[in-house]
């Protein structure tokens, strides 16, 4: 591997990743991005893991999904693993699925029916968050080497910034547009009933807490059907 041209590379994606307008988005990038920027690897994907549930967040490759597909019904494989940051591990690597697998026997021999030659993956973490593993697939065994694991490490901790970025912004834009819809509901029921603005909010807060509605619910629905509520 050309290590100079991986890191010019690796700036690039950095700026690509960031320029990602959502979180959705930045996943997508990422899958994309280890498909094209590791040599071997035929598809990739992020799988996490939400109250023992295998959930496919991103995938570049129809064999993502089986293949995610199959740990979440066997409940074991090293994606499922990783996720689970089972053993503390942050790193794996299958060379060739029809090697004896002594930790996923059932996944190795279904993954290796569905095409799955040999597989890597990496943890995509910060000091504050796990958001899951970035996995690789390759179809023929043999496809990663110890190169590869730097390769995907390095791939994994641009993914992750940028995704504890991307999750930072899209939180705040949720923010802006609740406390804008809050706004506009409040002012309806001030211009509607002659309110002050301590008791417009005051109406939205008990009819939340009345219905069980969020408050950002119940402002969108003034904001929809005044009459309804006010």
């Amino acid at each position: 591997m050309d290590w100079q041209e991986y890191a010019e590379q690796m700036a690039l994606l950095a700026r690509d990743l960031l320029a990602q307008d959502s979180v959705q988005a930045t996943l997508d990038e990422i899958a994309a991005a280890a498909v094209k920027l590791v040599d071997g690897c035929d598809a990739a994907g992020i799988l996490a893991v939400r109250k023992g549930r295998a959930v496919t967040l991103a995938a570049c490759g129809d064999i993502v999904h089986q293949a995610d597909r199959l740990q979440g019904e066997l409940g074991e494989g090293p994606c499922f693993d990783l996720a689970r940051r089972k053993d503390g591990e942050r790193i794996y690597r299958i060379a060739d699925m029809a090697l004896p697998q002594p930790t996923w026997q059932r996944y190795a021999a279904q993954a290796r029916e569905i095409g799955v030659g040999s597989m890597t993956g990496v943890l995509l973490y910060t000091d504050k968050d796990d958001f899951g593993a970035l996995n690789l697939y390759a179809r023929r065994p043999g496809a990663f080497d110890k190169d590869i694991e730097t390769a995907g490490w390095l791939l994994a901790s641009h993914a992750a910034v940028a995704l504890a970025d991307a999750r930072t912004i899209d939180q705040l834009e949720h923010a802006l547009q609740t406390r804008h819809a809050i706004g506009e509901a409040m002012g309806i029921l001030m211009e509607r009933h002659r309110l002050s603005e301590d008791d417009a909010f005051n109406v939205l807060r008990r009819i939340s807490q009345h219905h069980n509605i969020k408050l950002r619910d119940v402002a969108q629905r003034v904001r929809d059907k005044p009459t309804d509520l006010a």
